[in-house]
């Protein structure tokens, strides 16, 4: 069963090549890559790769108007691919999310009796005893939805984390096209105007989220995130992060995204917590 992903990028080169080539080695049939910037270099960079287009969003692609926010130009990206529809299956993914799959992800589709098929994310965790690099993280929990795990994983901050992540915890979705009617968003969808419900992840399709295993580079963003990006509708999230001070966030970071060996032995041993070595620092410093 033939399978495509759609993506929009801001990126440098390295993290964009880890991800192209982490999927390719998946079987993807085809990766569309949007770049949000029309003059990124990358562009360049990775021109050639097989399977891989390489798109840039400069005036001509957008038309009139260019979205203003980076969330609708994502929708634009994959609406447009969608109702083109290349392929059978095509995925909505950022660069910094990798499938997992425990079968191959073409016998999932094959077999799969939905017009989505929803991926659960696992979130990365900070380790301060890997050495910085692309994408270094190695153990992923789970969103942690029911108030007991959140109050076990996350303490006093568990009011602040009421999606069980820090990340999105709703996960991505791989969508059957031509189906007259869906229109596919970043984290679900909706069929006839009517958000699509009833669909629970599917076990054989983990999500890595790579959202902030990296602290400088989560410090780094977390304006951007607070004001326009992940945390903007997150109003209990939003309100802390926005009035603590810089002693208050190194705590918060250190206990939610940072735990100790003992708290990550209690996620594993509920089925919270998996561990995955996927070699991106490699992937993206070779020259496919």
């Amino acid at each position: 069963m033939d399978w495509g992903i759609c993506t929009t990028a801001a990126a440098p080169v390295e993290k964009l090549r880890a991800f192209l080539a982490h999927h390719l080695e998946l079987g993807v049939s085809q990766i569309w890559l949007h770049l949000d910037d029309p003059d990124d270099s990358a562009a360049e960079a990775l021109a050639g790769i097989d399977r891989v287009n390489v798109i840039r969003c400069d005036a001509a692609w957008w038309g009139p108007r260019r979205p203003e926010r980076h969330q609708n130009r994502q929708s634009r990206n994959m609406r447009r691919l969608y109702d083109a529809a290349p392929l059978p299956w095509i995925a909505h993914l950022d660069v910094d999310e990798f499938m997992l799959p425990r079968r191959p992800v073409s016998d999932v589709l094959a077999q799969a009796e939905t017009i989505m098929v929803r991926m659960r994310p696992w979130e990365a965790l900070h380790d301060p005893d890997l050495p910085q690099g692309i994408f270094a993280a190695r153990q992923f929990r789970a969103p942690l939805k029911p108030l007991a795990q959140r109050v076990m994983a996350f303490g006093d901050y568990s009011e602040v984390m009421a999606s069980g992540a820090l990340g999105h915890a709703v996960g991505k979705a791989i969508f059957r096209t031509g189906i007259s009617g869906l229109e596919p968003r970043l984290h679900g969808g909706f069929l006839n105007g009517n958000r699509i419900e009833g669909i629970g992840f599917t076990d054989d399709l983990p999500l890595l989220h790579f959202h902030a295993e990296d602290r400088t580079a989560w410090l780094d963003r977390l304006p951007f995130r607070l004001e326009r990006g992940a945390y903007r509708n997150n109003a209990a999230l939003n309100a802390f992060l926005t009035e603590a001070t810089t002693e208050e966030i190194a705590a918060f970071y250190d206990h939610v995204m940072s735990p100790d060996p003992q708290m990550r032995a209690k996620l594993a041993a509920q089925g919270l917590l998996i561990e995955a070595d996927l070699n991106l620092g490699r992937k993206g410093n070779a020259r496919t």
